[in-house]
């Protein structure tokens, strides 16, 4: 990356950053992963213990949160002189996306990596965070700009790769694995989304996309395994209605999952 992309820290972003405790950004080496899910329902999840939880769609070109949160038709709004109010989801979760600054849903944001990674600083320096337990950043799948612009802006920050079991999804995962050490990113582990179907009706689990990929690609890269979320349809329609899914079913198994998962990341940071 040439000098005129970096994008300088200054004192305002620090003192921001000072007021964080713990900063991960949940990312995939390819899309369609559900890593917004995964972002999403783990962000919630950790509200719902009492901390206080910031949630930072990255994905300039797709932002989702906003719709699968429930706060599509809401803006960001000036909070004082040069900041920024993020959108609150409940007592102990704020956040920020684009998709917040839209005049319309469907327009295209059409930009290069200079103003994309811009944005991302203004996000994260300009907006009014408060304390902070976790910000949870949602990263575009890949390696380039949004990651790459959070983990210059970040250098300490943790990251959780989401994959399918599927070898092609596998694969990719390594890539961003090996994407975060590079970067000196703190790996907190992998997580399996997609992990099974379980039948609603005989029981019987079927492995849609084979299984135990992400687990096996955890021990080759010697990284914790966070867990498995199994497949349910219930996730799409809580996505699209927007009622996180953990809250609408808190007794299903990917919720339980997702909780699980929460549990193992705290534990690890302990």
């Amino acid at each position: 990356m040439s000098e005129e992309q970096k994008v300088p820290v200054n004192e305002t972003l620090e003192a921001n950053l000072k007021k964080i405790k713990n900063i991960v950004m949940v990312f995939s080496g390819k899309g369609g992963v559900g890593k917004s899910t995964v972002a999403a329902n783990l962000a919630i999840a950790l509200s719902e213990k009492g901390l206080k939880v910031g949630l930072l769609d990255v994905d300039i070109h797709g932002p989702n949160l906003a719709k699968m949160l429930g706060v599509e038709n809401k803006k960001l709004m000036p909070a004082g002189e040069n900041r920024i109010s993020p959108v609150e989801i409940n007592p102990n979760l704020s956040l920020v996306s684009m998709a917040l600054l839209l005049l319309e849903p469907d327009l295209p944001v059409i930009w290069r990596g200079p103003l994309k990674m811009k944005a991302i600083q203004q996000f994260i320096q300009d907006v009014e965070w408060g304390e902070l337990d976790w910000l949870v950043i949602d990263s575009p799948p890949g390696t380039g700009d949004e990651p790459l612009s959070v983990a210059q802006l970040i250098p300490a920050s943790y990251a959780i790769i989401v994959t399918t079991p599927q070898q092609v999804s596998v694969m990719d995962s390594r890539k961003a694995i090996n994407f975060a050490r590079k970067l000196n990113l703190k790996l907190l582990g992998i997580v399996e989304n997609m992990s099974g179907f379980i039948c609603p009706h005989c029981g019987k689990e079927t492995n849609l996309f084979k299984s135990e990929g992400g687990l096996q690609a955890a021990e080759e890269m010697n990284i914790p395994f966070l867990g498995k979320v199994p497949i349910d349809p219930e996730i799409v329609e809580s996505g699209d209605s927007g009622k996180p899914f953990i809250l609408a079913h808190p007794d299903s198994e990917a919720s339980k999952a997702f909780k699980k998962i929460v549990d193992k990341v705290i534990d690890i940071k302990k």
